[in-house]
């Protein structure tokens, strides 16, 4: 039996076909573009399940993973912020079961990526798993007894927009001092820039200069560091896991800073297990792809 996974992002819209064994037969990406809006990000979400049929036109289900706050029971963003222009309400089963004829199913991006970590990735053995993907934003995922858990309104493990500090910086969800403004990408670039007054335009940059040991990057980058440890210790608390998966743009440099977390969270006393996601940028389509094979039952 083999499935079409989907992970729309607020970068690009990646699809795969892959099998019960594991095995991806196809893979295709497309640039999300969302500030073209709606209908634009739809074209292209339409145009990789499209190419994907096109070879595996037998594939019986598909399944979504997407950004916002999902009501996996009937497949529509409870909430969504501007990252996707008009996602917020949107029925993104409904449209997909309309535009394809195949049986649908649609959770939250993160979510399908724990779900992708637990069957191929760093989550495999683990019965209770919390994962966080540090981006563009700060996305999380909750898993008990081997089964996601998404929490009374579909907002389980929405670690990006815990208040980390009171009446700290503003978040686009409308509150201040989320998590995401602290510990995401997007948060270390920014910090990098208004401590250094250098145009950095990647993590990547910032991590670079951190490596050559540029005095102000240094300091910001251990900065970055102990406030995901601060984060990792409050989950810890709070849900106590088998291990905490971190995913995400970050990872992918995490021979820069890893050892330094590891530093850091012994120096705090911390038991916590804490392991790179393995999947990269798969995690969230095959995890989608595994939800669609498991069916249509919700356990929430």
């Amino acid at each position: 039996m083999q499935t079409i996974g989907i992970d729309i992002g607020g970068t690009s819209i990646k699809g795969i076909v892959i099998d019960q064994q594991g095995q991806i037969a196809q893979e295709v990406k497309l640039p999300t573009e969302a500030s073209l809006g709606k209908d634009h990000i739809l074209e292209h979400v339409k145009s990789v399940i499209e190419q994907l049929l096109n070879n595996y036109p037998e594939i019986q289900a598909i399944g979504i993973g997407t950004a916002g706050r999902v009501d996996v029971l009937t497949g529509h963003i409870v909430y969504a912020t501007d990252n996707l222009p008009g996602w917020h309400g949107f029925h993104v089963k409904d449209w997909a079961e309309a535009q394809f004829n195949r049986r649908t199913v649609v959770d939250n991006d993160a979510n399908t990526a724990l779900l992708g970590e637990h069957w191929l990735g760093a989550g495999r053995g683990y019965s209770n798993l919390t994962m966080i993907t540090l981006g563009t934003g700060v996305g999380g995922a909750n898993m008990v007894r081997s089964e996601l858990y998404r929490g009374a309104h579909w907002n389980g493990g929405e670690y990006g927009h815990v208040i980390f500090v009171p009446h700290g910086r503003p978040c686009n969800c409308g509150f201040q001092g989320c998590i995401e403004q602290y510990i995401s990408g997007t948060a270390l670039v920014r910090s990098a820039r208004e401590a250094s007054q250098t145009s950095y335009e990647s993590g990547h940059e910032v991590l670079a200069d951190y490596v050559k040991g540029v005095p102000v990057i240094v300091e910001v980058v251990e900065e970055f560091i102990r406030n995901i440890a601060i984060v990792l210790h409050n989950i810890h608390i709070g849900m106590n896991p088998d291990a905490i998966l971190i995913g995400g743009g970050i990872v992918e440099a995490k021979a820069v800073w890893w050892q330094k977390l590891e530093m850091v969270l012994a120096s705090m006393g911390s038991t916590v297990t804490v392991l790179p996601a393995l999947l990269g940028n798969q995690a969230g389509s095959i995890g989608a792809a595994r939800y669609a094979m498991l069916g249509s039952g919700v356990q929430v």
